[in-house]
């Protein structure tokens, strides 16, 4: 079924990945016109999580916000696809990064990791991989069809980027230093983990929630370097990163120090461009089962 389901709709990513952009962003168009028009894929979560963390802004300023996310999360989806026919000099010209000797600089000495949110497109986060002379990797959640994994895995190896799930991460950034080698390892932190799980609650967009802190575990265990990627939308389909260091010495940091400047980074990021970030995920579902050592 696994093979059926990949051979039924690749060929189908694989045209879309060949359009010529004025056709692509037509195509997107059009599927906005479904996802938000017709079906109203989430609306409601979408709408609720808006409500929440924008309580100063007005019903009409809300709706605007969510049209726009809805328009931004088709083309950004939609350039995942192409991805697969998107060479490096092109999205060198798509994918700017303002400061990468950031980057550079530190991994002459150091591992990094890599933070950043569901915002922008985050796809094209692993273009730095051009920039920089140490091994790239991207912690990812494994995709249940075999198929689709390898695909992806393959696309994102044309990058010179390699896929890793994140319980391979750790002993991944052992085996490196054990062989004095250097990596960048990039991760999307803001995710929301089982309530009863959590370690640390904070406050990420003035609401307590349950917090990821692998990246900062592992920083402090290991004496990790730790950076925030900044994305900006500059207009359909160009994006601009900047690096901005939390830390160059992930063993020298008080607890909570990393998790809470990757929140306070990635909530300024969000509140000067909201349309950008994916509004669809359910992040703030648990915010009524704060425990109360974090009350």
């Amino acid at each position: 079924m696994q093979l059926l389901v990949f051979i039924l709709v690749y060929p189908l990513l694989w045209l879309i990945s060949i359009l010529p952009y004025r056709l692509f962003y037509g195509f997107s168009d059009f599927v906005f016109f479904w996802v938000y028009r017709v079906v109203g894929y989430r609306k409601d979560v979408v709408q609720q999580n808006l409500e929440l963390v924008f309580p100063e802004k007005t019903e009409t300023e809300i709706k605007d916000i969510q049209k726009k996310f809805y328009h931004h999360m088709c083309d950004m989806f939609l350039e995942m696809v192409k991805t697969m026919h998107l060479s490096k000099e092109e999205v060198k010209k798509r994918y700017t990064v303002k400061n990468i000797e950031v980057i550079q600089e530190i991994e002459k000495e150091k591992t990094i990791l890599v933070v950043c949110s569901h915002y922008a497109n985050w796809e094209w986060n692993v273009s730095m991989n051009n920039y920089v002379s140490s091994k790239g990797y991207a912690v990812y959640q494994k995709i249940s069809n075999t198929y689709f994994d390898r695909w992806i895995k393959n696309v994102r190896a044309r990058w010179n980027t390699t896929l890793i799930t994140k319980e391979e991460t750790a002993k991944t950034v052992l085996l490196n230093y054990k062989n004095n080698v250097t990596g960048i390892f990039g991760m999307v932190s803001d995710q929301s983990p089982q309530w009863h799980r959590a370690h640390y609650w904070a406050e990420f967009m003035g609401v307590k929630v349950p917090v990821i802190n692998g990246a900062e575990s592992l920083a402090r265990k290991m004496d990790l370097a730790v950076v925030f990627l900044k994305v900006s939308k500059v207009k359909r389909g160009y994006y601009n990163a900047e690096f901005i260091p939390i830390t160059t010495a992930g063993s020298s940091t008080e607890k909570n120090e990393i998790t809470d400047e990757f929140l306070r980074l990635a909530e300024q990021q969000i509140r000067e461009q909201p349309e950008y970030y994916l509004w669809t995920h359910r992040r703030w579902k648990h915010r009524d089962k704060v425990p109360v050592e974090f009350q």
